[in-house]
């Protein structure tokens, strides 16, 4: 790992030395590459400076305590010594998590795709619920959300729903969610009091552009016909919703939600871009897991990932083995606490495979 800082040390003061020549702004391009690579790696650098201060700090320390003769200064030195190697390991844990491999997908949007599952008319309104949820979780994290495609019930529930969630770091903060998400509570439809258990499926994409997914025009096949369910007549009339199917992978992705053709057209291409790059992660993940199987994040969609118990407002994720208490609170878009574990699980197991 020190060799690696090392360089990455070099580096930085290259760029340093670079940038600071009045001469660098001439060339904008080159000007810009340079500066976001200062920045992607300046903490680094800033941790690996205080480290390197805290190993001199500790030497010091250590080579006065073999100098010294003095009871009271020896007890100094030692809590002094002590102190020190406690900051070390601690700053050296931190570097290895900085030095983890970047998701590159991590700064996107994101489309949260929630299907009803097992369960009937139940499953779609517990669909419903976790559209609710993280809708409420994207407002309170300042993200910008759309519905970007929905298929309701005609009681308030979904068969399907598409979720579009704008902001930087959605796919960082969401990535985690993709699995099967199952309830456990007595339905309104229930008229004996039992409690049931349903379930729907949770699919987060990264949104990309159009440069970073090359689509073939030649690969697709549009079809329009009429859009179904609430809406106006004009809705269930006009040849307004867009099918597209990418042909080469056999991809379906359909939109119906605008009024005009053009716009559910222009929807569903950003839906299949995020799917088919979503194919691709999955391929490479299944790879993956043939040499590592990782916990968290195993882009395994048939996964039960989480259990929620309205009987005793518990929700629970089994792959952490995290429960909380607190239900009512979940559901109303306070996913920090599970999110937050999710994410130190998942550094964990990184850094566990690093062998460090």
């Amino acid at each position: 790992m020190y060799e690696r800082l090392e360089l990455i040390e070099k580096r930085y003061s290259e760029l340093e030395q670079l940038l600071s020549d009045p001469k660098a702004v001439d060339q904008r391009e080159e000007w810009l590459k340079m500066s976001r690579e200062i920045a992607s790696i300046s903490q680094v650098v800033e941790l690996f400076r205080h480290l390197k201060e805290i190993n001199r700090e500790t030497d010091e320390a250590e080579a006065m305590l073999q100098g010294s003769e003095d009871a009271e200064m020896m007890d100094f030195l030692r809590s002094e010594a002590e102190t020190l190697n406690q900051e070390k390991d601690r700053l050296e844990v931190e570097l290895k998590e900085q030095l983890l491999p970047k998701d590159p997908y991590d700064d996107k949007s994101v489309f949260v795709e929630i299907r009803a599952g097992t369960g009937g008319e139940e499953a779609a309104l517990f669909a419903a619920d976790l559209l609710k949820m993280y809708s409420r979780y994207a407002e309170r994290s300042n993200y910008k959300i759309e519905i970007v495609n929905s298929h309701p019930t005609d009681i308030g529930g979904f068969k399907e729903v598409i979720l579009g969630v704008e902001g930087k770091g959605a796919y960082s903060r969401l990535k985690f969610e993709s699995g099967v998400h199952r309830v456990q509570r007595i339905p309104t439809t229930e008229s004996g009091g039992r409690i049931h258990t349903s379930a729907a499926t949770v699919a987060v994409l990264p949104e990309v552009e159009e440069v970073e997914i090359d689509v073939n025009p030649q690969d697709l096949r549009i079809d329009t016909f009429c859009a179904t369910g609430p809406g106006g007549q004009s809705v269930n009339t006009t040849q307004s919703a867009v099918r597209i199917t990418h042909v080469p992978t056999g991809v379906v992705v359909s939109c119906q939600d605008e009024k005009s053709q053009l716009q559910n057209k222009e929807k569903a291409l950003r839906i299949l871009r995020s799917r088919l790059l979503d194919k691709f992660i999955s391929e490479q993940t299944a790879e993956l897991a043939q040499t590592r199987k990782t916990l968290v994040g195993s882009g395994d969609r048939s996964e039960r990932i989480r259990t929620y118990n309205f009987p005793q407002n518990r929700v629970t994720d089994h792959r952490i083995g995290l429960t909380l208490h607190k239900l009512d609170l979940v559901l109303a878009g306070d996913l920090d606490d599970i999110i937050r574990e999710l994410i130190a699980n998942d550094r964990a197991e990184k850094l566990k495979g690093t062998g460090e």
